[in-house]
């Protein structure tokens, strides 16, 4: 991702560059985890017109910057493809992953290194759009000493039905930055009492400091509940005492938003945050 003005030719195609958010970035010694959420081609599209058989994802894949990751001293924390996207219309999102970054001056540090410069030649290719959202993460609520163990809950793990992360991209009506909205902090205590008794868990809840690439929209939260399976959570999607939360409460706290079911390959999300 060069950090470039997104008018400049150098802009990357799959996203507008937010530059005053690059500047705070340069100059911050703060841990920063940046949640990307990817939409690739259908097919690659290499900008030196190069032929080719991968698809989008294929081409990502050969991007990850591993080695530019490690010289910076980042590290891949989650990543999983969205099974569903259930809030959100354009566009559906294909892949979920969080990088940890040991700052934000990291962070910018990293696009200028040759590993990584080399490596975007595919990232250009496969992506089609994508948002990085620069985010800090933000207080929990205790579920842990209420939420059922998952061997005991209706809907446990099974090899057919593994464990889902629900992700939430959300945008609230209030302008007040990471704090969380009075309805929306109402909904989530009615919904707790439910999604405990289905197993649910938080991986993490982040506040989001700035989209350093994305569509213009700006985002507030985002979060990450685990659930033993996709049973489990749609079970708590249809529960009515939920149900009635969501209309008296958290359809007044939300602008804007993204929901989406990820199958996690890499989870290490609450390990990051310690």
């Amino acid at each position: 991702m060069p950090v470039s003005d997104a008018t400049d030719t150098r802009s990357p195609r799959y996203g507008q560059v937010d530059t005053a958010y690059a500047m705070e970035l340069a100059q911050s010694d703060r841990p920063v985890w940046m949640v990307n959420l990817m939409k690739y081609r259908e097919r690659a599209e290499y900008a030196d017109g190069r032929e080719t058989e991968l698809t989008g994802q294929e081409a990502d894949n050969e991007y990850t910057p591993f080695e530019a990751l490690a010289k910076v001293g980042a590290e891949i924390v989650f990543v999983g493809e969205v099974e569903q996207q259930l809030l959100g219309d354009v566009p559906t999102w294909d892949r979920v992953a969080v990088v940890k970054y040991p700052s934000g001056r990291a962070f910018i540090e990293m696009q200028s290194l040759p590993e990584f410069q080399k490596k975007h030649v595919h990232k250009d290719a496969g992506m089609k759009q994508t948002f990085v959202i620069g985010t800090s993460p933000i207080e929990l609520p205790d579920l842990a000493a209420v939420s059922a163990p998952w061997s005991e809950v209706e809907h446990p793990p099974t090899d057919d039905d593994p464990a889902v992360v629900v992700v939430h991209v959300l945008k609230y009506h209030e302008a007040d930055g990471a704090a969380t909205p009075d309805e929306m902090a109402a909904y989530q205590t009615a919904a707790a009492r439910v999604a405990a008794k289905h197993g649910a868990r938080v991986d993490g809840w982040f506040a989001s400091d700035g989209t350093i690439v994305g569509d213009g929209r700006t985002w507030d939260q985002v979060r990450f509940n685990a659930f033993p399976s996709l049973a489990a959570f749609m079970a708590v999607v249809a529960d009515p005492d939920r149900l009635v939360a969501q209309k008296d409460h958290r359809e007044q706290a939300i602008a804007d938003t993204y929901t989406m079911v990820v199958r996690p390959t890499i989870n290490r999300l609450e390990e990051s945050i310690g």
